[in-house]
């Protein structure tokens, strides 16, 4: 009986002894997680310069932001590049999260932008929203340096899958079209970056 007692004892002894260990040392010891370093995690909100977005295979370095604002609704567009490749990552959440990946499209004469109906490769694309937003911007964003913009969002159910969607903007005069789909926001893989731009990305 007393055996026992005593094995308890030194049982209790060793068992506080690891708590105490682990506690002070855990993030040394074998096999034991480090706790993850603060202000690392980035989100589809918080993206800044050098940020990297991996998508289709790729890395793609954030060159830029631009946030949009009309009448207190706010939307985001992330400059994109990976070598000499550019591409648009837009991001809204009204109900849901809408992510678009869009490619810079310079095929179509948008001489009076605000058309009901646009017309690209055969495709009817309708115009599905329309309005101006203020700007905010930090890093390159090419030519969209106006500090307002007109925008123009259009869409075709008969369009290849991956040039559904269609961006008209009017940059006071300087015209930008994008064309491109919508992604699943888990699809892309965000990783943090040191807060620098690498490609000097320019139109």
């Amino acid at each position: 009986m007393v055996g026992l007692i005593w094995f308890l004892v030194i049982a209790a002894v060793l068992v506080g002894f690891c708590a105490v260990a682990v506690k002070a040392y855990g993030s040394r010891l074998p096999g034991v997680a480090p706790e993850a370093l603060p202000g690392l995690a980035c989100t589809l909100f918080t993206l800044k310069m050098g940020d990297i977005v991996q998508f289709d295979a790729r890395d793609w370095v954030v060159e830029g932001v631009l946030t949009y604002d009309e009448d207190g609704f706010q939307w985001l567009e992330y400059l994109l590049q990976d070598q000499t490749d550019i591409r648009w990552l837009s991001v809204e959440e009204d109900d849901r999260v809408e992510t678009l990946w869009m490619l810079p499209y310079s095929g179509l004469d948008v001489s009076h932008p605000g058309a009901k109906q646009l017309n690209i490769g055969g495709h009817a694309y309708q115009l599905q929203e329309s309005g101006t937003a203020t700007m905010t911007r930090r890093g390159n964003t090419l030519n969209r340096q106006a500090e307002t913009c007109r925008y123009f969002e259009y869409r075709s159910e008969s369009a290849d899958v991956n040039q559904q969607h269609l961006s008209v903007e009017d940059w006071d005069g300087d015209i930008e079209v994008t064309v491109g789909y919508a992604v699943q926001p888990q699809d892309l893989r965000l990783l943090p970056g040191d807060g620098e731009r690498v490609y000097n990305a320019r139109s």
